[in-house]
């Protein structure tokens, strides 16, 4: 069975993180995701910058951050978005609405396959293993497609699920430049939503083998 995405990306299943400069919130959430994801077949993560100058790296309270999860960020550089890095994914998740909104307006069909990592984990949160079959993809089919049904799925609860009181409860709080306390900060707004991305799809590629 083809891998092709319906965008007609390559083989496999593209997750792309967002931030504004890709030194700090992404890089963190591309080695977390990518960490969660390292034992499923032909799943690709990566991260970029609406703003980044390449080949930046992270800075020292980031590197930090990350080592305190048990990742290893020294061979992170940064990478400047273009639209062709959004077309080609099957998930973006942006670390902030402006993130979100900068994609989407590169490439307005991303609407359907973008979300920030809390709005993700809101939506994620509570959706059963029955909801995940119902809109699964044949037994034995690949882990990618697997995955961008989840994706759908995902999509399909935006208005269902109730929206957090204040909007920017979906935002992961940008810690550049600021105190380590606010880096603290975004790792612990971080990384519970992504455990929630990953159980998700986790649970997705699981769910074909049965």
């Amino acid at each position: 069975m083809s891998l092709f995405s319906p965008r007609g990306a390559p083989t496999g299943f593209s997750l792309l993180t967002v931030c504004t400069g890709n030194i700090c919130r992404s890089p963190l959430a591309e080695l977390y995701l990518r960490r969660g994801l390292a034992d499923l077949d032909d799943v690709v993560v990566s991260s970029a910058g609406t703003m980044a100058v390449d080949d930046d790296v992270m800075p020292d309270q980031a590197r930090a951050l990350a080592r305190s999860y048990d990742l290893e960020p020294d061979d992170h550089r940064a990478r400047f978005l273009f639209e062709r890095d959004v077309r080609s994914a099957d998930l973006v998740i942006a670390l902030a609405r402006e993130h979100r909104r900068a994609v989407v307006s590169m490439h307005p069909r991303a609407s359907r396959y973008t979300f920030t990592m809390r709005e993700a984990a809101r939506l994620a949160e509570g959706v059963t293993d029955a909801e995940l079959a119902a809109v699964m993809p044949l037994v034995g089919s690949p882990v990618a497609d697997r995955l961008r049904a989840a994706v759908v799925l995902l999509a399909s609860r935006r208005g269902t699920v109730p929206a957090p009181e204040d909007a920017i409860d979906d935002d992961v709080v940008d810690p550049y430049r600021r105190s380590d306390e606010t880096f603290a900060e975004s790792g612990r707004q971080l990384v519970p939503a992504a455990d929630v991305v990953l159980d998700l799809l986790r649970r997705a590629a699981a769910s074909g083998n049965a």
